[in-house]
């Protein structure tokens, strides 16, 4: 490092002589006043040029500030224009060449001119030349005492000002350089520093000065509030933890230690680590020093624990991991469910769509279809899919609001509602949430259960879910709800609009075939203690349960069909017989008796006035038999078989029709006047309704008034107006199953249904010939054994045999029609 000799500091009585034209030094982040001594860095080439030009001359350099800080290479816009004249008193080479420069102001000057711009700045100046103050005033004297009062109190409150500046203050008389000294110790932001620079007028700048000591004591008497206020709350924490330890290491020297407290300091320490939101957490706390507070026989003692018991316990911060991996999820729930496209693929979308949106709103399901067709199993099946906790609730006969909601601490033995039990029970919050039978809820003096899930089941709410025992807000966005139900007619309409509707039909014989080998009877035999060696059972013999042991949309009734059979082996199995059972189609009914159920077709040849009718119940879809007959009479109408009001009605109508085109049929205008007609639904104990026995209804009553047979394999579904127009209906998938369960081969739909076919399986049309009926007389073409019918054999002509016409059906749905009616 090389050093230049020091030049002792210029005193203010030294006379000092400024040429007009002196080398720049631009100081980028300082305001350098008069009488100021103060170190420089320098590392720009242009800047050490001017400390090299100062130094050949007489140590004199102009130092102006640059408008810009970060400023590498300032132009002359970009300086202010009025510095101040330095003399370089000592300069020191620094290795990484650098300068290091110990300058003193001098006095303050405003640039003219540039003169040169290489290798360095060189300005021309004028010397400023301050006002002489006049003879000390008393405002003066009180305005230089307010500032030395001023500066002293913001060094109590912690501002940095050397001590030797702070006695220099105190001596000094001459308000302008006062003000110099003040500013250039105070830490001023550089624009405040050249705003003061700028300032000519000594009293001026320090009452300029003045202003900006009493705004830094103002922001440091705030500070001192906040750090005062904030070491307070700091030390009172560490006062009551040391005292706390204190006691505790006292008591356990005396051998006093008090369970209640240990309990307390581990419910402080739940609570700690249980990462609640901050306003639950604060709320935790406050009911936690109530509890330390209460005498331990209290009353109300006992209710805070609990209340503290579930707080520590619900997983306010606790999450599981979702697996977001596709293909595994396509093949868990093909593992665990075959068949079911409609739903699977849903699940997955909603996998898809979490892979690339992380934060998303869990979907609210709802599953609609028979008993037994695998709602809540597929619950499970999508929980192990995602690899989320599973948890299911029944919501059977529920009548109570707080069983929701949850009960109020004001009562005795007050819990969470169901909702809050769930979460705990999963232990994440974030879990498959399973409402079970949706459709059965009730509603009495206590509540409406179903106004209660509302805001459980809208996105838009259950991010704030408020049970009344906990009474503060839990996040419910991330768990995922699936609700099941039997039927969605009965589900109150703002609750269905909350959620995502997915009907789930029956199954038809070869899907229940499949689902009987790949799960049911595997899980009997594991569940009798049997295994493939003692027993082995056919398709056939699995086709014949189906058809003649069950009658259903589901597969309930059809694993215990199987179960008994698994029981029967498995007794002889431990009475001691070793070999291996084969359940063929002939050994069945050895093992459950005789068969149940009889396919009514097959009982039955082609019949006047019986036709086949096709239902819909919230089990699944049935087969309806309407039978219709005349007898001499008055013109009166019976109708039998516990019958509601809309089927009377189609009744009605149908009779109705038949009256306005009695020429068509060939009778007489007044034919009712002789006649007595009865219609009869058989299972009469059972009720019966809905619209859509229309067309079941007139087709009866066209064979028993013209005495022409219906064909015993056909059945039919629809209403009629009394125009004779075929109206569509609902649940048609349901309806054929059923219709393919009893036998039938042709079935007739309203021509407004065809496009229900499209969500049918294949599989299942190619079972049966579907025919569109658009009126009436599509209907009776294909139902009755001759149309139109032939006239009375009164009338002397022979009866004209017409063949039925070959189906109106369709061999792919026909896209446009209008919405089915729910049957």
């Amino acid at each position: 490092m090389e050093e230049i000799e020091d030049k002792e500091p210029r005193q203010e009585n030294e006379e000092l002589k400024i040429p007009d034209v002196l080398p720049l030094l631009p100081v980028r982040d300082v305001v350098v006043y008069p009488y100021m001594i103060l170190p420089l860095f320098v590392g720009r080439e242009i800047s050490i040029n001017a400390v090299d030009q100062a130094l050949s001359r007489d140590r004199l350099i102009f130092l102006a500030t640059q408008k810009e800080m970060g400023d590498e290479e300032p132009t002359p816009e970009g300086m202010y224009t009025v510095g101040t004249v330095a003399m370089i008193m000592r300069m020191l080479k620094l290795p990484d060449g650098r300068v290091k420069v110990l300058v003193q102001g001098l006095a303050k000057g405003r640039i003219t001119e540039f003169v040169e711009s290489k290798p360095a700045y060189t300005v021309r100046i004028e010397r400023i030349v301050e006002p002489s103050v006049p003879e000390e005033s008393l405002e003066t004297e009180a305005l230089m005492r307010a500032v030395k009062e001023q500066l002293t109190q913001i060094v109590s409150l912690g501002k940095a000002v050397s001590p030797e500046v702070l006695v220099i203050v105190e001596n000094m008389q001459e308000p302008g350089s006062l003000a110099d000294l003040i500013a250039s110790n105070i830490g001023l932001k550089v624009d405040d520093a050249q705003a003061l620079l700028e300032i000519i007028d000594p009293i001026q700048r320090l009452q300029k000065v003045n202003e900006h000591l009493n705004k830094e004591h103002e922001l440091l008497d705030m500070q001192v509030k906040i750090q005062s206020a904030a070491k307070e709350e700091m030390g009172k924490s560490q006062r009551e933890y040391f005292l706390r330890e204190q006691l505790r290491a006292i008591q356990q020297e005396l051998g006093e230690t008090d369970p209640r407290s240990e309990e307390l300091n581990e419910l402080r320490k739940a609570i700690e680590q249980a990462k609640m939101p901050t306003v639950v957490e604060k709320e935790a706390f406050k009911q936690l020093g109530r509890l330390e507070q209460m005498h331990p026989d209290a009353a109300e003692a006992g209710m805070l624990r609990t209340f503290l018991d579930w707080m520590v316990e619900l997983p306010w911060g606790k999450a599981t991991k979702d697996v977001l991996d596709i293909k595994r999820a396509r093949q868990i729930l093909d593992e665990d469910h075959f068949y079911l496209e409609k739903i699977k693929e849903r699940i997955l979308e909603f996998l898809a769509v979490r892979k690339l949106r992380k934060k998303m709103k869990g979907p609210i399901l709802c599953f609609v279809g028979p008993p037994g067709v695998g709602k809540t199993s597929l619950g499970k099946s999508i929980a192990r899919a995602m690899g989320r906790k599973f948890v299911r609730i029944s919501l059977g006969g529920v009548r109570d609001e707080a069983e929701i909601r949850g009960h109020r601490r004001t009562y005795v033995g007050a819990l969470p509602g169901r909702i809050i039990q769930g979460l705990k029970q999963a232990g994440s919050n974030n879990p498959v949430f399973m409402l079970d039978e949706l459709d059965k809820l009730g509603a009495d003096f206590r509540g409406d259960p179903s106004s209660a899930l509302l805001e459980v089941l809208d996105p838009e709410q259950n991010h704030m879910f408020s049970d009344h025992y906990i009474n503060l807000p839990f996040n419910l966005s991330n768990v995922m709800f699936i609700a099941t139900a039997n039927q969605i007619d009965t589900v109150p309409g703002p609750l269905r609009d909350r959620m995502e509707v997915i009907q789930l039909s029956g199954y038809t014989e070869e899907e229940k075939l499949e689902i009987a080998k790949r799960y049911l009877i595997p899980r009997q035999m594991k569940e009798n203690g049997i295994s493939e060696k003692e027993i082995v059972i056919s398709d056939e013999a699995v086709r014949t349960i189906i058809a003649k042991y069950t009658r259903e949309a589901g597969l309930r009734n059809l694993e215990r069909e199987i179960g008994s059979v698994c029981r029967k082996v498995a007794r002889k199995v431990a009475e001691g017989e070793t070999r291996r059972f084969r359940i063929t189609p002939a050994t069945v009914a050895k093992y459950l008796g005789p068969a149940r159920f009889i396919r009514e077709v097959e009982m039955e040849n082609n019949e006047v006035g019986t036709v086949t009718g096709l239902a819909w119940t919230p089990v699944g879809g049935e087969v309806l038999f309407v039978e219709a007959t005349t007898m001499k009479g008055k013109g009166g109408l019976t109708l039998t078989g516990h019958l509601g009001d809309v089927m009377k009605e189609s009744v009605q109508a149908a009779l109705s029709y038949i009256r306005s085109k009695a020429k068509e049929f060939h009778l007489a205008d007044d034919f009712l006047s002789g006649l007595d007609i009865h219609v009869h639904v058989p299972a009469g104990a059972i009720p019966k309704d809905g619209p859509s026995a229309g067309v079941t209804m007139t087709t009866a009553l066209v064979s028993a008034l013209t005495r022409v047979p219906v064909r015993k394999d056909v059945a039919m579904t629809g209403e009629i107006t009394l125009r004779g127009k075929v109206l569509p209906i609902g649940g048609l998938k349901e309806k054929m199953l059923a219709a393919i369960r009893a036998g039938i081969k042709t079935i007739v739909i309203p021509e407004q249904n065809e496009k229900d076919l499209e969500e049918i399986p294949k599989h299942i049309l190619k079972k049966v010939t579907v025919v569109s009926a658009k009126v009436i007389d599509d209907v009776l073409a294909v139902a009755l054994e001759t149309f139109p019918p032939p006239p009375p054999a009164s009338e002397g002509k022979p009866a004209a045999t017409v063949k039925v016409p070959p189906r109106r059906g369709i061999a792919a749905p026909r896209k446009g029609a209008m919405a089915g009616a729910k049957s």
